[in-house]
């Protein structure tokens, strides 16, 4: 598997989080709640599993999202995920 840097991870979820939810990329920050910042309900969540997959190759499930509240640990969760840990 590809070694995938850490900054290039996050740099393409806030570019295709920033189009897909139409929130301007300035409010999304390491420390910022996701839920809250893009306004997720349970539709959007299955948005968020398809965007991943086509954007990284990976498939994630709605329970991979319940440790996940900021955007800090949903880079650190793909990031893991893409270097197989």
């Amino acid at each position: 598997m590809l070694e995938v840097k850490y900054t290039e991870v996050v740099e393409k979820i806030n570019s295709f989080l920033s189009e897909e939810f139409e929130v301007d990329q300035s409010e999304i920050t390491a420390d910022g709640n996701m839920k809250e910042v893009l306004d997720l309900d349970s539709l959007d969540y299955v948005d968020l599993v398809v965007v991943i997959e086509n954007n990284f190759g990976i498939k994630l499930k709605s329970e991979d999202f319940s440790k996940i509240e900021t955007f800090e640990d949903f880079y650190t969760y793909i990031s893991n995920r893409l270097s197989g840990k």
